[in-house]
């Protein structure tokens, strides 16, 4: 699956790099956190975040993301959307909540990188 169908699915807008929307998406995770984002994704997976900021992409470059979408119709300031694009991280919006776009993912046959927590 790619950020192709995400796209499709999340009925999305491509803020940045849409001719990288063919990339292939291994696993996708979603949180507002970054430290969350570090233990939960690796290479190749998408994120779902409603934070809008630098920081953001900064944690998808140490990670090496497919890609990056905002949540609640979420728009980062311009700065952040060139930091993405010289990074070659691609950016979509989609006006879902993070739990229905997570919900809408997982139907499609999305997964969630497997983490096990002693709990």
């Amino acid at each position: 699956m790619n950020l192709k169908k995400v796209k499709e699915i999340l009925k999305a807008e491509v803020l940045c790099l849409e001719e990288k929307l063919e990339k292939e998406i291994l696993y996708v995770g979603a949180t507002d956190l970054m430290s969350d984002a570090l233990c939960l994704l690796e290479a190749n997976s998408l994120l779902l975040t409603g934070l809008a900021t630098l920081q953001v992409i900064r944690t998808a470059e140490i990670l090496d993301l497919a890609g990056v979408v905002f949540v609640r119709g979420k728009i980062p300031s311009q700065d952040v959307i060139e930091v993405a694009k010289k990074s070659g991280i691609p950016l979509l919006t989609t006006k879902y909540p993070m739990y229905e776009a997570c919900g809408k993912l997982y139907i499609a046959g999305f997964q969630g990188k497997k983490v096990d927590f002693d709990i």
